[in-house]
């Protein structure tokens, strides 16, 4: 299996396990159960407009909620929004439920939250459905050049 997120990694030599799943519905929830992951360390990868048809890509482990309060002030803007399936699926070049940060079709600023260092390695996903990259988050925010912050809700 090569993805385009496979292949970044690849060429960046950044080292990565995939863990492959039976994907049956999209979300951290399911890749966790499936993979006998804990849902704290399955990273989810969302896509939110940021204002202006800026957009941004966040990493957040499984468990928490995105606040979007707090990422609108990590930005300064009035207000931020996830956006639709077909907007994330057009700049990012993956469907829905495989949306990886890696080798994305448009380059995006990335937010990781910082709850996501706590762990040795965390799984995040390889850009197509059932395919996970099990990773040191370090690793993750050194290939993607990271702004790490508090962004999910307490």
């Amino acid at each position: 299996m090569s993805t385009r997120a496979i292949q970044f990694l690849k060429q960046k030599k950044i080292p990565f396990e995939i863990i492959t799943y039976h994907h049956e519905e999209k979300g951290a929830a399911f890749a966790a159960g499936a993979t006998g992951f804990a849902l704290e360390k399955t990273v989810k990868t969302l896509v939110v407009d940021i204002g202006r048809k800026q957009y941004t890509l966040v990493l957040m482990p499984g468990n928490r909620r995105l606040s979007m309060k707090h990422l609108a002030r990590f930005y300064d803007t009035k207000r931020a929004a996830m956006v639709d399936v077909p907007t994330a699926e057009r700049i990012t070049g993956y469907r829905v439920g495989g949306i990886s940060p890696f080798g994305t079709r448009q380059k995006l600023p990335v937010i990781m939250d910082r709850n996501i260092l706590r762990f040795d390695r965390v799984l995040i996903n390889a850009g197509q459905r059932g395919s996970m990259l099990l990773m040191a988050p370090a690793d993750i925010r050194a290939a993607l050049a990271c702004e790490v912050a508090g962004v999910g809700d307490p």
